[in-house]
Parts: structure tokens; C-alpha cells; sequence
């Protein structure tokens, strides 16, 4: 079965407010979502990162995912949804530069994978990409 999710990048950076669609296998691990975030944005997979399920994007109260406690290899997005009463779903990367994405599962209509697709895949994006080294790139220019 495929989920379809919004990402969308939690504060807006100096390119704006960006957000993307992805269609993913219900069956892939959140570290297969990490990776379809990586590539959707465009970044080098070159840091920590952890999703988390809370009510706010600052709550402690918090379920957490990531790499030492192995939990973003054994949960799949499946066994998160549907997500508890109020709510939410947060992608958390690199600790230093705290990039943080809001996801959201759109569509709740069962969605059989199609033969002739990759998943993930990217079907909708909307304002401009995060630049993850803005420093770096204007020196390069």
C-alpha cells in the first residue's frame, strides 16, 4: 500500500516556505523516509537526525526515533499511523542546524502501488528548496 505524505520544512528559511508530497511504500522503515526527505531536498546525508511524535514541535513529551535505539531501522510508517489524538509526526535533521519538517499522511483512501512507478517519489513540491550550507554556496558563487 502507498502513503502519500506532506513534508514540509517547519520555518521558513531566506528561499521561503518549502513543502513537498512524497508517495511512499506504507511498508518502509522511517529510515527509508529519511532518505526520501534527503533526496526530495537535496541534502548531503551527512548528519544525525530522529523523528519524533508529539503534540508540538517543542513538546517533552515525546516518542522518539532514531539510530542508536535502532528505532528508525525497525518502524515502519504503517505501525505509526493513525497517530495518537492530537498529534504530529517531526523529522529532526542535523543537531547543529536543526532542520525541522512537519509530516503529515494526506489521503487516507487506500492507494495500491503502481508497477510502472519508483517509490518514493516526489509528485508535488511547492516554494523553493532549503539551501543546507547557504554560507558555503554564496563563497562558491
Amino acid at each position: 500500500m502507498i502513503f502519500t505524505l506532506k513534508v514540509a520544512l517547519f520555518y521558513a528559511t531566506e528561499n521561503g516556505q518549502w513543502e513537498g508530497v512524497i508517495e511512499i511504500d506504507s511498508s518502509a522503515s522511517l529510515e527509508d523516509l529519511h532518505l526520501a526527505i534527503q533526496d526530495a531536498v537535496g541534502f548531503d546525508n551527512d548528519h544525525l537526525y530522529e523523528f519524533f511524535i508529539a503534540r508540538t514541535e517543542r513538546s517533552r513529551d515525546r516518542v522518539r526515533f532514531d539510530e542508536e535505539d535502532g528505532g528508525v531501522y525497525d518502524s515502519t510508517i504503517e505501525s505509526l499511523y493513525p497517530l495518537p489524538d492530537r498529534k504530529h509526526l517531526y523529522y529532526l535533521f542535523d543537531y547543529g542546524d536543526s532542520w525541522l519538517f512537519k509530516i503529515a499522511r494526506i489521503g487516507k483512501k487506500h492507494q495500491e502501488a503502481d508497477p510502472r512507478l519508483t517509490y518514493p517519489r516526489v509528485v508535488r513540491e511547492t516554494g523553493e528548496r532549503p539551501i543546507q550550507y547557504p554560507v558555503l554556496e554564496e563563497y562558491a558563487a
